[in-house]
């Protein structure tokens, strides 16, 4: 039986502040999350919905470096940005915090404290890399040099870009230092850790057992991890940006940015009322964090582990993580400025954040990544925003304007076709109901969308516009009953909608309506007079899109190489006898298939015309394994086998970039035998 709760805590992924939102963002976290509480508010539920910005970590540092100022400078700047965006946007957030604000320090602080006198956390000392000429600890992203899988020259050290293949510091090639340039030296250095692996038995019956109804891809990622072992997990780093870690003999040490980031929940609950610990530590309280794919370990395993070993704090009831949303067929890319930037957004579309709003719920990417294009976007206004929902209202409107001088006409004798129409209503009410209940959001807005639907066809069906002059007492029918459908779009759309649903309360004259009157034949009394309409939603030109494409395809042709701005400089000649040494053969893929647990990862097993070998490749972002096999690669056949995720590798398939960024197989042109030397 599904458990009664009192109130409603609803949290959204702090964004993080070293750059604008996107559209990607949107629809993995905040349109989401954002409908879903406007429907609890519509319900008179005690809800809050908790955000700000992430502030803290290494992203932040080298958005910093890159523009000469201070991290500090970096987050205000960024922070207003987003604030300013989210709430022209309509995100209806209880609060909008952030982590450099003093609360989230005390919060965080005590968090770890708490934890620490406990005895919770694992002390010990590892080997971290150490740029001497600056005298600094290397955190991940500092450290650049040669991918081991790929060859790019930039890997960071925690991920090579190019290719995906997850890494770690030491397992790059001439690792240099970003803050020097200089080669990093291998230094002891002490921190705290958190050990997952002691919860992990906790963990996995919280998670397999009482939790088996969560999304089958927060479910699955959870369980892939649980599988793989827990292992401890550092929860300080050597950096001078961050919440010093607040202990003796910790100086220069700050709190690792995942043990801080989601403390920003608590620290902007207590921000926001005195009564925080009733949302935080009843029973009767229900935690709902809405994230990405990419933050699903942190919320349902080491956050939830956090919660647990400090004590007193419910735990997350549900999870429901999206998948990712591209752009026009492309991966969305801060680095290559490949996104449609929301803040952008609101000054090139004034007044259209429910066409946005709409069109990312209609394309959300619930159970897999999907697609934004300008394309769509101009239809789903158009023919459906325009067409079905903005036509029917406004006819319905303009019609009782000119037939009975803006006034609610009497229902008068209702047929079966009313009465069915009518009911129908109520049907349609409860699909929404039902499928936002289970974060259902594509098919919450399609059922709501019905509701206009049925409006139309009512209209079509029984033309009012003809029967005026042989019955207008049927037509004062028709017409209560296409009000009373207005008014019940104005509640079922409101989480979907909101700026046209206010417009729509304000041309009909009702006041605020609640969810439990969506549904009722009888929201519109007899004689109640209506206001002027105008159009909800406008029709938007073929010019508009052209402009949007456009500026990407500008983007496109400065990544092609007219103006070469990404084409790295040749390398260091090298002798002959060193490129001899190079065994590149030619390969057909007989088997492909993503290795578990990871994004990028694809596991090969070739015919190389003088074995059959393994080969792990970081192409999974970019081929389906299906489409590789039988594809001819060319193999960097006598490259140093090495473990990638506990298989063993032997060679590298040589891949290169396109004009958009995304990686291509190089092939022969022309089929020759496997085995055969590429010279």
């Amino acid at each position: 039986m599904a458990k009664n709760y009192k109130r409603y805590l609803i949290t959204a992924a702090l964004p993080y502040a070293n750059g604008p939102v996107h559209i990607g963002h949107l629809a993995g976290v905040y349109v989401p999350a954002d409908i879903y509480v406007r429907y609890l508010r519509l319900k008179g539920e005690d809800v809050l919905f908790i955000c700000g910005s992430d502030e803290h970590g290494v992203p932040i540092t080298i958005k910093a470096r890159q523009e000469k100022v201070s991290p500090q400078d970096i987050v205000n700047k960024y922070h207003n940005i987003i604030k300013k965006s989210f709430e022209d946007f309509g995100i209806s957030f209880s609060i909008y915090s952030r982590t450099t604000s003093k609360i989230h320090y005390q919060t965080a602080s005590d968090f770890f404290r708490t934890l620490y006198d406990k005895g919770e956390f694992i002390e010990k000392t590892t080997s971290q890399y150490y740029d001497e000429e600056v005298g600094q600890f290397l955190a991940d992203r500092y450290i650049i040099g040669t991918c081991p899988q790929c060859g790019n020259d930039s890997a960071y050290g925690d991920q090579c870009e190019r290719c995906g293949t997850s890494l770690n510091p030491t397992d790059l090639i001439n690792p240099r230092s970003m803050l020097s340039g200089s080669k990093p030296v291998m230094k002891d250095t002490f921190h705290w850790f958190l050990p997952l692996d002691k919860y992990e038995k906790d963990l996995r019956k919280w998670i397999l057992e009482d939790h088996k109804d969560w999304k089958p891809n927060v479910y699955g990622q959870c369980k892939s991890w649980l599988d793989a072992g827990l292992q401890p997990r550092a929860v300080s780093r050597d950096l001078d940006w961050g919440i010093p870690v607040p202990v003796d003999g910790a100086e220069g040490k700050v709190l690792y940015v995942w043990f801080d980031a989601p403390i920003g929940y608590i620290s902007a609950t207590r921000e926001l009322t005195e009564d925080w610990e009733k949302y935080w530590k009843s029973d009767d309280s229900r935690l709902i964090h809405f994230i990405g794919k990419d933050n699903i370990v942190f919320h349902c395993i080491i956050f939830p582990a956090m919660l647990k070993t400090h004590g007193g704090y419910v735990l997350p009831d549900n999870v429901p993580a999206n998948e990712f949303l591209n752009l026009e067929g492309d991966k969305i890319s801060t680095s290559r400025n490949w996104a449609v930037w929301l803040h952008e957004y609101l000054e090139e579309f004034k007044d259209k954040q429910d066409v946005l709003r709409y069109v990312l719920c209609a394309t959300m990417p619930e159970a897999r990544d999907n697609d934004f294009t300008w394309k769509d976007f101009q239809a789903r206004n158009n023919n459906e925003l325009v067409a079905i929902l903005g036509n029917f209202v406004n006819r319905t409107l303009v019609l009782t304007q000119k037939y009975f001088e803006g006034r609610v006409p009497e229902q008068g004798s209702l047929e079966e076709y009313d009465r069915q129409t009518l009911t129908e209503i109520g049907n349609l009410k409860q699909v929404v109901e039902e499928n936002l209940e289970q974060f259902r959001f594509r098919e919450a807005l399609k059922a709501g969308m019905d509701v206009a639907r049925l409006g139309n066809k009512y209209l079509a069906d029984t033309e009012p516009w003809k029967l005026i002059k042989t019955d207008a007492e049927r037509v004062k029918t028709i017409l209560h009953v296409s009000l009373q459908i207005s008014a019940n779009l104005a509640i079922i759309m409101e989480p979907f909608l909101p700026f046209t649903t206010a417009k729509l309360a304000d041309y009909l004259s009702i006041e605020k309506l609640c969810w439990e009157d969506a549904g009722h034949t009888n929201l519109l009394k007899a004689g109640d007079v209506l206001k002027k309409p105008g159009l909800l939603f406008e029709k938007i030109e073929d010019e508009v899109i052209e402009k949007q494409l456009k500026k990407l395809q500008k983007i496109r042709e400065q990544k092609n190489g007219k103006s070469m701005p990404d084409v790295k400089p040749q390398k260091e000649n090298v002798s002959y006898d060193n490129f001899s040494t190079m065994d590149i053969r030619t390969a057909t893929v007989l088997e492909a298939a993503r290795v578990p647990k990871t994004d990028k990862l694809m596991q090969l097993r070739l015919n190389t015309g003088i074995d059959e070998r393994t080969v792990i490749s970081g192409i999974a972002e970019y081929f389906k394994p299906e489409d590789l096999v039988g594809k001819q690669v060319c193999l960097l056949a006598n490259l140093e086998p090495r473990m990638i995720k506990g298989i063993p590798s032997h060679g590298m398939i040589l891949l290169a970039e396109d004009a958009d960024g995304r990686l291509v197989l190089v092939t022969p042109e022309n089929g020759v035998a496997n085995g055969s030397e590429v010279k």
